[in-house]
């Protein structure tokens, strides 16, 4: 089994467009939530979300490009640019061979059915563009990676929902440490922020209309977010032989089903995959030092999630940080684990965990250290990346700090 490192991230999210900004927002405890700036946000009872500002397509994409690229696909693109050039790898010649593309999408290109469901059935047309169905289809952020750095290996995407970045990552782990790739760019995006995508969220009735506010007693919801982060997973041996520059190595990854419910979560199927990626990475728990948590600021899973940890880690879940940086960048559904990876990256490099902002009241259901409002300066060795996504599909990260 080979050991495998991360040699490049990239990101755009509500909180910054580059890995630099973000954690430079996640050390502030900065909220990147706000009004939504939308068509047709006066019809949605929710207007608040974790929005990319300040992103114009035409300044990173040609007019071609822009026809053929959802916003979810452009996110991909815009962050797989910043991980790619800072691993150094060039895939143009054997190494193309051996590399390949694992990315998470729980909708893939909402936008374009969005804008394209108003054509036809709001405006009367009854053509749409020759480009809708490679535009909208889930894989088509994987492919366009896949064909922009000629990566010739695997190349899929995985939807799980709120799942999907962990599980493909899980997925790009597996692949380099088994030695079927050298390297494999994963991560995960999403850009459900449009009408459509905004309404079928409402009638779930789990959205908070004015703050995400993890593991306090007062949360009433969680807050959408969009962005997407991307990262090059690579074999050490290889990186070493190339004096690459290490961000953090991942060590464990361990997935569980529920077989329970679609919506609401189960303590034992998390408990499962916390244990799971304990055991693939051979650690004990007194090993891990902070985790990011899934903690969406809903009631059920935010108590559901806590116990938990708490059961999996025994008496050293006294002694654990867990925040949710959700609470500052919103819910990226099945983009959220490759962005709040990021969070694990900054703790392991940096020394530095990010806060759960929002918190108010202390709820005896999540009693844990979940890093209150501020960020907090700590030397941490291991840490886990949590994702329990709807429909009881779990998964699991761990990272060491880089060797």
């Amino acid at each position: 089994m080979r050991r495998v490192v991360i040699t490049g991230a990239g990101t755009i999210n509500a909180l910054g467009h580059t890995v630099a900004d973000t954690f430079e927002a996640l050390r502030e405890g900065r909220c990147g939530i706000g009004e939504l700036n939308i068509r047709d946000v006066e019809r949605l009872s929710i207007r608040i979300g974790g929005q990319v500002l300040d992103y114009d397509p035409e300044a990173h994409f040609n007019r071609q490009q822009i026809a053929l690229y959802d916003r979810f696909t452009q996110f991909t693109l815009m962050a797989a640019r910043q991980a790619i050039a800072q691993s150094g790898l060039n895939f143009d010649g054997t190494l193309g061979y051996e590399a390949g593309v694992v990315l998470g999408t729980a909708a893939g290109g909402t936008t374009t059915w969005d804008e394209n469901y108003r054509a036809v059935y709001e405006e009367g047309k009854n053509r749409v563009h020759p480009f809708v169905v490679p535009k909208l289809m889930n894989s088509a952020a994987a492919s366009h990676v896949s064909m922009e750095w000629n990566l010739r290996g695997p190349a899929f995407t995985v939807s799980t929902a709120c799942a999907s970045s962990n599980h493909a990552m899980g997925q790009a782990f597996q692949m380099v440490r088994s030695g079927m790739c050298k390297a494999v760019v994963t991560g995960g995006s999403e850009a459900m922020l449009c009408f459509g995508g905004i309404k079928a969220w409402e009638g779930l009735r789990v959205m908070s209309r004015d703050a995400c506010r993890p593991f306090s007693a007062n949360r009433n919801g969680m807050v959408q977010g969009e962005g997407a982060g991307v990262f090059v997973f690579e074999d050490y041996d290889h990186a070493r032989a190339r004096g690459a520059e290490m961000l953090a190595e991942v060590i464990g990854f361990a997935m569980s089903s529920d077989a329970s419910d679609i919506v609401m979560p189960s303590q034992q199927g998390a408990e499962r995959a916390i244990t799971g990626a304990l055991r693939d990475a051979r650690l004990n728990p007194e090993d891990v030092g902070y985790i990011n948590a899934h903690g969406t600021g809903t009631a059920a899973n935010d108590k559901t999630e806590s116990a938990a940890v708490a059961h999996a880690f025994g008496h050293h879940a006294d002694r654990l940080m867990i925040s949710s940086t959700k609470s500052m960048h919103g819910h990226l559904i099945g983009g959220t684990g490759a962005v709040e990876l990021l969070a694990c990256i900054m703790a392991l490099k940096e020394g530095v965990i990010a806060p759960t902002i929002g918190y108010e009241e202390p709820d005896p259901e999540c009693a844990l250290d979940v890093v209150p409002n501020v960020a907090r300066e700590a030397k941490v060795d291991v840490c886990l990346s949590n994702a329990f996504a709807f429909g009881g599909l779990n998964a699991v990260i761990a990272l060491r700090r880089a060797p």
